[in-house]
């Protein structure tokens, strides 16, 4: 092998194992809350997230539940996949919306340390509850242990979600073949408190 060959196959080598490192997600702080008086509480206590930054969250959270949040034809196809009482009308939730279409409630938010704000990402996320008591986000990808807690997320946890507003309302055989809201997550995290 001549001199230049071994220089382009270490260089290849090289290359190869700055693209692998290069893959791996970013983890982020990230932090759940129930509600915005809890995350107040805890930042109080000296959290990870200021006062600010739970009401700044909390209102991008609710703001990003009203455009994304799952949409069905029917209460009981809601409540089949959120739980019972988990759900209410999507004219309840948004101005204008339909009495007919109903939407998960909001069951808390999940914040992320974004810094440098990527584009396509967004510092919180909705949480909604899962038929098995779980917690998951409104593209429905991930699911969570819990509502509360901090932990490690990586970046794609926050990226920012389908809007869901004015598409055709979720059936009961539209969400059987999707496997059900929250079911095909690939990331299942529990939150320590």
């Amino acid at each position: 092998m001549s001199k230049r060959s071994k220089r382009v196959a270490i260089a290849i080598v090289g290359a190869a194992a700055f693209t692998l490192a290069g893959c791996k997600e970013e983890q982020v702080d990230a932090a759940a809350f129930p509600d915005l008086q809890i995350c107040k509480d805890e930042a109080l206590r000296g959290g990870m997230f200021s006062a600010q930054d739970c009401e700044i969250q909390f209102a991008e959270a609710q703001k990003l539940h009203v455009e994304a949040a799952p949409r069905y034809d029917s209460r009981e196809v809601c409540e089949e996949l959120h739980g019972p009482g988990a759900c209410g009308t999507e004219a309840a939730v948004t101005e204008g919306g339909s009495g007919s279409i109903f939407m998960p409630l909001l069951a808390g938010y999940l914040i992320g340390n974004m810094m440098g704000g990527r584009s396509g990402m967004s510092a919180a996320q909705p949480l909604y509850k899962t038929q098995d008591g779980r917690f998951t986000n409104a593209a429905g990808t991930s699911v969570f242990s819990g509502n509360r807690g901090a932990t490690k997320l990586g970046t794609s946890q926050f990226a920012r979600p389908a809007s869901t507003i004015g598409a055709k309302p979720m059936s009961r055989a539209t969400a059987i073949s999707r496997g059900g809201f929250g079911k095909a997550a690939g990331d299942r995290t529990r939150f320590g408190g």
